[in-house]
């Protein structure tokens, strides 16, 4: 079992949070509510190519994706030609993963589609829980939930890809949907959502 631990600064984290290219992120980004469509595709689009890999993985690439798929502009990634995704394909500053990155300009028109009824951050809003979990160590992380699974699907239904509960659910965690900082966490809350 991990719990939460005090860093050289005297801040207590959760563990994954004290390593070094990862601290910034869990103290400024991870679990805080994003805005606009743009912000929350790319959190979508950025947890399906984290499918099967790290979370470090991605978010050195992070600032590649953000190039490659024009600041994750639904339009513009909809539009994206087979040429262009053969080019990918030969971008080392990402995942050269076909499926994903088919996924994304799939996952862009079904964007653009939504914007017709809900849209995309009002749908996965929908799906927020009454409560949120409390973790006090690692072993009591969810790694999915009814809320999640219920995403996913509505996300399949209307023509998303790599939007399993787990990603769904990871999704959730890092727009602050859910709170999974661990209880003891100075960040524990941040997102005002959740207070403690």
């Amino acid at each position: 079992m991990t719990g939460p631990l005090a860093g050289d600064d005297g801040l207590v984290r959760c563990p994954w949070g004290h390593l070094p290219a990862l601290r910034d992120y869990h103290d400024t980004e991870w679990g805080m509510p994003v805005s606009g469509e743009a912000a929350m595709f790319e959190r979508l689009c950025l947890e399906g190519f984290q499918a099967g890999l790290s979370w470090l993985t991605i978010l050195n690439k992070r600032a590649r994706y953000r190039e490659v798929f024009h600041g994750f502009d639904a339009d513009r990634v909809a539009g994206l030609s087979d040429d262009d995704v053969e080019r990918l394909m030969t971008d080392t500053g990402i995942v050269r993963n076909r499926a994903k990155i088919e996924a994304a300009r799939r996952n862009a028109r079904a964007t653009i589609e939504l914007r017709a009824d809900v849209g995309l951050e009002a749908l996965i809003e929908g799906f927020a829980p009454d409560r949120t979990p409390r973790p006090r160590d690692t072993s009591e992380l969810p790694g999915f939930s009814p809320e999640s699974t219920a995403l996913s699907k509505a996300l399949k239904k209307r023509g998303f890809g790599f939007v399993g509960p787990t990603t769904t659910y990871a999704l959730m965690e890092a727009t602050g949907i859910v709170d999974t900082h661990l209880v003891g966490c100075f960040r524990r809350g941040a997102s005002g959502r959740w207070p403690d």
